[in-house]
């Protein structure tokens, strides 16, 4: 598949592992054709070829290509901002499968960051200059790729929970059991195993989730979901560890490593956490697919 081809239009090459990454950020122009993303149309405004090439600077393997197939640095717009508290980092990377990671501003003017995007101390560079970056936080070991790199190059302290501690054996801090632990001013690491057995989620200021893969929003279902058909350890404790902490949970954005983001009312998100906790004890153990995620 030659640029040659594509000379006149953006286009999704044959790399492309159909990772959703894409079609969060430019919705309506890329979508899921035949098990892979691609371009539905081509951007009519400077509004939509900003979403474009933020899609093609988050993809992990690169898959989105502009017209004559070579990204423009100068178009990169990562850390992307979310709101004025959160920003989501982009260039995510091939070795956590394509997860989406975020810098989480402090009121003190410092930043942590929530897993990580691809290794690059450029990328880095990009990152501090939010403000000093004094936590790296794994939500689970498949997100755990670049954690010691980036703690290391900030100076900053690198978070795990024992259950995952083999992916990360050099981490700065361990979380251990399920009960939850307030780790800084206003941010609290509630264990949630399920997923794999040491996923956490970080939940910041009563407003941002950021759930892993615990659970995400579906565009497909237009709610909160678990991906019972991708869970390692065990969806049974999963569903147990959504009963245990549902309740406690109190926040306005979901921000997951895979899987779409959303931003609903408190009250509406725990509403839909509470319905997520009943549909998941209802679930039964099934083989590892990826085909089935339907996001």
């Amino acid at each position: 598949m030659g640029d040659e081809r594509h000379s006149d239009g953006w286009y999704v090459d044959e790399r492309c592992t159909n990772c959703d990454v894409a079609r969060q950020l430019a919705p309506g122009l890329i979508g899921e054709v035949g098990g892979r993303s691609a371009v539905l149309r081509q951007p009519h405004d400077q509004a939509e070829e900003r979403q474009l090439h933020a899609a093609a600077h988050a993809c992990h393997t690169r898959s989105v290509r502009p017209p004559g197939g070579r990204l423009d640095a100068a178009r990169d717009p990562f850390p992307l901002a979310l709101d004025d508290t959160v920003h989501l980092c982009g260039h995510n990377s091939t070795h956590t499968a394509g997860a989406n990671s975020y810098l989480l501003r402090r009121p003190d003017g410092t930043v942590m960051m929530v897993d990580t995007p691809r290794w690059s101390p450029a990328l880095a560079t990009r990152h501090e200059a939010l403000g000093p970056v004094t936590d790296v936080l794994l939500t689970h070991r498949d997100h755990a790729a670049h954690g010691r790199r980036y703690a290391d190059r900030f100076g900053a302290r690198l978070w795990i929970h024992e259950g995952d501690l083999d992916a990360a054996p050099d981490a700065d801090r361990v979380l251990r059991g399920t009960d939850p632990v307030e780790i800084a001013q206003g941010v609290i690491a509630h264990p949630l195993p399920g997923h794999t057995q040491g996923s956490v989620l970080f939940l910041a200021d009563e407003r941002y989730c950021f759930s892993g893969d615990s659970f995400y929003w579906s565009r497909t279902t237009a709610d909160i979901e678990v991906v019972e058909s991708v869970t390692w350890y065990s969806i049974s404790e999963l569903a147990a560890s959504l009963a245990r902490t549902a309740d406690r949970l109190r926040f306005e954005w979901l921000l997951p490593g895979h899987g779409d983001r959303r931003r609903l009312p408190a009250d509406d998100m725990a509403r839909r956490l509470r319905q997520l906790t009943e549909r998941t004890r209802e679930l039964r153990p099934r083989p590892v697919d990826f085909g089935a995620v339907r996001w």
